[in-house]
């Protein structure tokens, strides 16, 4: 009786493990970027551009989210052959509906559009994504999907516990590829809080616009996971989906958001913001120098012990180990670990000088995250390193649909400098959930000007009216005092001896989450 008990519970799970599964079989065809525009206005600056460079790749850096959106709906509308999207999150929002709109356009113009999103935050724009896969020029897929098109919360949850190795890993990589010229990489997704347009909490970010042969990287980089077995199409899934009326349907919707969108007051401010340039913070030239786009292999998600050779992480410390005056780091998640804690006591012991900015606890969206931060602060403290932490000031941009007031801002971007030479901008953040569990990519570039231009981001970013200065006491002991928060308020200097910013149940929530064995899934 109990071997056959033992036999129906297995058959049971094997079944619950099943239904966990997306379709397995998938008519998916296999395809390839398309060759780089040739005969376009676009094409023909960018590849005389890039001829007077040989072997280098040209780069700009979006630090203003309004710019951010803007250039890409400008390489969605110059598009004339392809574009490729690869998105950790696509929100069904203002800005998300924008450039599903302009996409949309480019479409109806004969562009191919290839649209990869992950699953874990798709459940809002399903149905967008599902009626824009109806037009014959577009194509969505879905990475590493849950087994329904459309779980409930309840069947997510569930999924999750029984499929938890799977669906626990997530592709974060974020690209947006113009014709094979053009690409933007960086920390953003799609959505109004990457822009400056939510009327809640903003992210700070950053971007790199790219021309030249890394771009070309990036192609291969989005084919590699577009053609993985973890990319599912929009339509693989049971049920209803969507139909040339439904499309037609959506046409008129995103013509009358897009419209809407172009009277709001976030709209206006961006319009009198933007510089003369073309797609940059500033108008002039592009930073120029030798570049490797760095991205994780799609099987990192099906791997079970760490397989170094499968992520990027041994790039990038090939780029820190160089460093020989001082290292920078922007980090949203900051969660080094023993390892990496011994690893930046190690640069600092030979006189490296390390800063960090990260989120502070009234900054983080995510308290899980900052407890797993707390552990290793004070240990890196004591080695030398220095620490900001983000202060959660009040937003000014104009909301892009209530043309309100942000309530703060939260630190998003992801970036590493060395020397002030070379610079690493990408999706990763220093974390073990980005190191072991979620797929990353990023540029690596080495340009002395372009590493400023980051620098300027993270001086300005750790100026007292806007970050704490996390430090100890100065009281005559070996490893110094008690931690202590610095800034300023009205331009006086300002110390407090907890988390400023944070409620005393928030503290108390980050103590409790301390005490539980979650860090390797940060």
């Amino acid at each position: 009786m109990r071997h056959l008990v033992t036999m129906v519970g297995s058959v049971l799970l094997a079944m619950s493990l099943a239904a966990c599964r997306p379709p397995a079989a998938v008519v998916k065809p296999v395809s390839k970027a398309l060759p780089p525009a040739v005969n376009t206005p676009g094409a023909r600056y960018v590849h005389a551009e890039v001829d007077r460079h040989q072997d280098q790749s040209g780069f700009r850096l979006l630090t203003h989210s309004n710019n951010a959106l803007m250039s890409r709906v400008a390489l969605a509308d110059h598009a004339q052959h392809s574009l490729d999207l690869q998105y950790y999150v696509f929100d069904n929002d203002a800005t998300g509906r924008l450039v599903a709109q302009r996409l949309l356009a480019a479409a109806d113009r004969g562009v191919r559009v290839r649209l990869l999103v992950d699953d874990i935050n798709a459940g809002n724009s399903i149905d967008l994504f599902d009626a824009l896969d109806t037009h014959p020029n577009i194509e969505v897929r879905l990475f590493n999907p849950f087994a329904t098109k459309k779980p409930s919360l309840l069947s997510k949850a569930t999924q999750f516990l029984l499929d938890m190795h799977r669906l626990n890993r997530r592709m974060h990589n974020k690209s947006f590829i113009a014709d094979g010229n053009v690409a933007i990489v960086g920390g953003r997704n799609i959505g109004d809080a990457y822009f400056d347009a939510g009327d809640n909490v903003n992210f700070r970010d950053l971007d790199l616009i790219a021309i030249g042969p890394v771009v070309q990287q990036a192609e291969h980089a989005f084919d590699a996971y577009w053609n993985c077995d973890a990319a599912y199409p929009v339509k693989a899934f049971g049920g209803k989906h969507a139909d040339h009326y439904d499309l037609a349907k959506l046409r008129v919707q995103l013509a009358h958001d897009a419209r809407k969108f172009a009277q709001s007051d976030y709209a206006q401010a961006t319009l009198v913001n933007l510089p003369n340039g073309p797609m940059a913070d500033q108008p002039g030239a592009w930073f120029w120098g030798p570049a490797t786009l760095v991205t994780d292999q799609p099987a990192k998600i099906e791997a079970g012990p760490d397989q170094a050779q499968l992520r990027i992480g041994p790039d990038i410390k090939a780029m820190t180990d160089a460093a020989q005056h001082e290292l920078l780091l922007i980090s949203p998640y900051f969660i080094p670990g023993d390892t990496g804690t011994a690893y930046l006591d190690g640069l600092a012991k030979r006189g490296v000088t390390v800063k960090v900015l990260t989120n502070s606890l009234a900054s983080n969206d995510e308290p899980m995250v900052y407890s797993g931060y707390s552990r290793y602060r004070r240990p890196l403290l004591e080695s030398g390193v220095q620490i900001y932490e983000l202060r959660p000031a009040a937003g000014a941009p104009q909301s892009a649909t209530s043309g309100g007031t942000s309530s703060g801002v939260s630190l998003h971007a992801k970036a590493i400098v060395v020397d002030r030479q070379k610079v690493f901008i990408g999706s990763m953040n220093m974390d073990a959930r980005s190191k072991l569990l979620n797929t990353e990519m990023g540029i690596i570039v080495d340009n002395p000007s372009l590493a400023a231009a980051v620098s300027k981001f993270f001086d300005s970013a750790t100026q007292p009216e806007h970050a704490y200065h996390v430090s100890l006491k100065d009281d005559g002991s070996p490893h110094g005092g008690a931690m202590q928060w610095q800034d300023t308020e009205h331009g006086k200097p300002v110390t407090y001896d907890h988390e400023p910013g944070a409620t005393t149940g928030r503290r108390v929530e980050v103590q409790i989450l301390k005490l539980l064995p979650l860090e390797s899934l940060l």
